[in-house]
């Protein structure tokens, strides 16, 4: 028998990196998790150990340090691409480079009714993510966001759904929708786009369409948000959502001799229906 090198990666995850940049009694905060990894020209060291062309995950983590500290870092899109620049230059043998980041946000405190300068809480409202991937051909960007929760407790249906004899969810017209939004977006060209600019039309289109969306379906609501992120940024050519649904049952009060008028509820962990799709322009 012989055997086949498939595809292969190797790299270095979760590399955390906090920059403080001191303004005088201002500092600034940026808090990020890097990812970098490497497909290319590692036949040798799989099959022979030989580790030649290998340029060590460890060095990987010092060239994220290195470049926070003698570049800007901008928006996370732009310092993916300086790392994937910077690698691509100095190593031969690397086909195609893909550095993950997420920044965690956040917020600076207010102390005695005004923003402190060099204290913060963390913030919510999601994190930003980004993925540039690069070969020597160029670059291409996919943005995004995770850990965005959200809620509507009124226009939000399920019903006309099929059935079997196994069926016991009962219809209804008045439900809470409650979600935890990932989404994943590609630009169709990585120069000349403002990053900052294009993250915070998306995300906004995706709450907007969220909160105004008479609901049918999880998926319903899905595509909705998707569409009008297509319509607000032209730089989008498709967007991956997914949804997991949060399920937030009503409590049973009628032992207790109470009505329970879509009053009291209980959230659930799991089991939960998870719903995904890929929204592209026709």
């Amino acid at each position: 028998m012989t055997a086949k090198l498939g595809r292969n990666s190797y790299g270095k995850s979760n590399v955390r990196l906090v920059k403080i940049k001191r303004l005088g009694d201002r500092h600034d905060i940026r808090d990020l998790t890097v990812g970098v990894f490497f497909d290319g020209d590692y036949d040798a060291v799989h099959r022979a150990g030989d580790n030649s062309h290998c340029l060590p995950t460890d060095t990987m983590k010092n060239s994220v340090y290195a470049l926070a500290k003698m570049k800007e870092i901008g928006e996370i899109e732009e310092f993916g691409a300086t790392l994937v620049r910077h690698f691509m230059v100095d190593d031969p043998y690397v086909a195609r480079i893909r550095v993950e980041i997420e920044e965690h946000p956040w917020e600076r405190l207010v102390a005695g009714g005004w923003p402190h300068p060099h204290a913060f809480s963390r913030g919510g409202g999601g994190t930003r993510v980004a993925t540039v991937t690069g070969t020597r051909d160029g670059l291409g960007v996919d943005a995004g966001i995770d850990d965005l929760l959200v809620l509507k407790s009124a226009d939000s249906a399920f019903s006309g759904y099929l059935t079997d004899q196994f069926t016991t969810l009962r219809p209804t017209n008045d439900r809470i929708l409650a979600t935890v939004i990932s989404a994943r977006w590609t630009y169709a060209d990585a120069i000349d786009i403002d990053y900052a600019l294009a993250y915070s039309l998306a995300r906004q289109a995706m709450l907007d369409r969220f909160g105004e969306h008479e609901s049918q379906s999880v998926q319903h609501t899905l595509f909705a948000m998707g569409e009008a992120m297509l319509e607000r940024v032209p730089e989008i050519t498709s967007v991956r959502l997914t949804l997991p649904n949060k399920h937030h049952l009503l409590v049973d009060l009628s032992s207790f001799g109470l009505e329970n008028d879509n009053e009291i509820f209980v959230p659930t962990a799991e089991p939960f229906g998870l719903i995904e799709a890929l929204i592209t322009r026709s």
